[in-house]
């Protein structure tokens, strides 16, 4: 039996308004886990008479927020994409992140292209005439539509 090298073509890669809605929807779904943590520090504090956490959430600079929404798009990039291949707005779009041979990314190459996503206005650089971003290229990543990748790969489930 052969063993045919799996190669990812145009016709399975996301399209620009995939890629488009995974960006808004991620920037949008990481913002309300921001808010909601903040406003949970802000009650905590209330309910146990600690008004230096309030004071703390209140009192921030823009440099902490910054520090602390990066932190969290970090983690929220890296965790989702580690263990689902997909953040929560590829699942919508139902898109999936995978490598050239369509396996799953590892750690490391998931922290490079969650790290590449820092670079700035590197969401738009797949809006060009490669549909492919930044961190997809640093990367070496491609983000696929799911159904097309599981039916053209021949498997039932991927991620």
């Amino acid at each position: 039996m052969k063993n045919i090298a799996f190669t990812i073509t145009d016709d399975l890669l996301a399209t620009p308004g995939q890629r488009i809605m995974n960006c808004i929807l991620d920037t949008l779904i990481v913002h309300i886990i921001l808010v909601s943590i903040v406003t949970t520090i802000v009650i905590i504090g209330n309910i146990t008479s600690n008004f230096d956490l309030t004071k703390w959430a209140e009192s921030t600079t823009i440099f902490q927020r910054l520090l602390l929404w990066a932190a969290l798009l970090f983690l929220y990039y890296f965790l989702t994409e580690t263990y689902f291949s997909r953040t929560f707005a590829k699942y919508f779009t139902q898109t999936i992140v995978i490598n050239k041979d369509g396996s799953r990314p590892n750690k490391r190459t998931i922290s490079i292209r969650t790290l590449s996503r820092f670079i700035p206005l590197e969401c738009l650089t797949f809006l060009g005439a490669n549909i492919r971003g930044l961190h997809d290229l640093f990367s070496g990543t491609y983000v696929v539509r799911k159904h097309e990748f599981n039916h053209k790969k021949g498997v039932l489930l991927f991620p």
